[in-house]
C-alpha cells in the first residue's frame, strides 16, 4: 500500500502541472509563419525561448513542449512590436531560436487551411476535429 501510494504521488503532480505559459493579450495578433515567405517583412530580431522539456528523468509531451515554445516566442515577439514570428530551428532540450517580422499587410499566407464555419465539417464523412487542450 505504502509503495503504491510513493508511486502515485509523483505521477499525480506531474499531471497537474499547468507551467503556467500563457499567451499575453498583445501576443494574440502574432502570427505563426510555419512555413511561409517572410521576405516580404521587416525583421526585427531573434529570439530564443526555452521551457523545460524533462521533469526528472521523465520527458514531457513533444507536443506541449512546442505548444509552449510558440506561446513564448509569440509574447517575446509582441514585445518587440512584431506582428509574425517563424521558427528559425527544430526545438533541441526545450530551446528554440525564433525570427520576429513586422509583415502588416505582407504578412505570409496561413500554412494550414482557414476552419470551417461553425456547424459545418472540413473533412468528408462529416468529422468534426477540435483543439485540444494541454
Amino acid at each position: 500500500m505504502r509503495k503504491t501510494l510513493l508511486l502515485l504521488v509523483p505521477i499525480a503532480l506531474l499531471g497537474a502541472c499547468t507551467w503556467g505559459i500563457t499567451l499575453d493579450d498583445a501576443a494574440k495578433n502574432v502570427r505563426t509563419a510555419w512555413s511561409g515567405d517572410v521576405s516580404s517583412c521587416k525583421e526585427l530580431g531573434k529570439v530564443t525561448v526555452s521551457v523545460m522539456n524533462r521533469v526528472g528523468p521523465v520527458n514531457r509531451n513533444d507536443i506541449t513542449v512546442r505548444d509552449e515554445l510558440e506561446v513564448m516566442a509569440r509574447n517575446e515577439a509582441a514585445k518587440m512590436h512584431a506582428d509574425t514570428v517563424k521558427p528559425l530551428a527544430e526545438p533541441s532540450e526545450g530551446s528554440q531560436p525564433w525570427g520576429a517580422y513586422q509583415c502588416g499587410a505582407n504578412r505570409p499566407a496561413p500554412s494550414h487551411p482557414a476552419p470551417p464555419p461553425a456547424g459545418q465539417s472540413a473533412t468528408p464523412g462529416n468529422a468534426e476535429t477540435f483543439p485540444v487542450k494541454g
